[in-house]
């Protein structure tokens, strides 16, 4: 059973992934664009341009395991307004991105009020 915390990092490829690709496709991005190496304790998530679909990689010590998920009416908040191609996610971002909520909005600002 695939579980978040198995992984050392979690990484998303920001531009949209061309979704007729396989692992080895996505492997390629892995290597060529996002300079990382797939063989690590590593989670890959890989979004479609229409934003309703998920690819998700990694290695397993026996070969490579990809996820796909697919919303039926939804779309993910993917953070097309990011500039970075290759996005480090925390655990507990990407497991709010995939309730469907948006880990990269920006929080309400911090007021600090002081007596006069």
């Amino acid at each position: 059973m695939l579980t978040l915390d198995q992984f050392t990092k979690i990484y998303l490829y920001r531009p949209y992934a061309d979704f007729r690709k396989g692992i080895d496709g996505l492997c390629g991005i892995i290597q060529e664009q996002m300079k990382l190496d797939p063989f690590e304790k590593y989670l890959f998530v890989f979004c479609s341009s229409s934003r309703s679909k998920l690819k998700i990689v990694y290695w397993d010590d026996s070969g490579f395991v990809l996820w796909y998920k697919r919303l039926e009416k939804e779309k993910f908040q993917w953070p097309s307004h990011l500039e970075e191609d290759c996005l480090y996610v925390e655990t507990e971002k990407i497991k709010s991105f995939l309730i469907g909520l948006d880990p990269w909005q920006k929080p309400h600002n911090k007021l600090k009020y002081s007596q006069t």
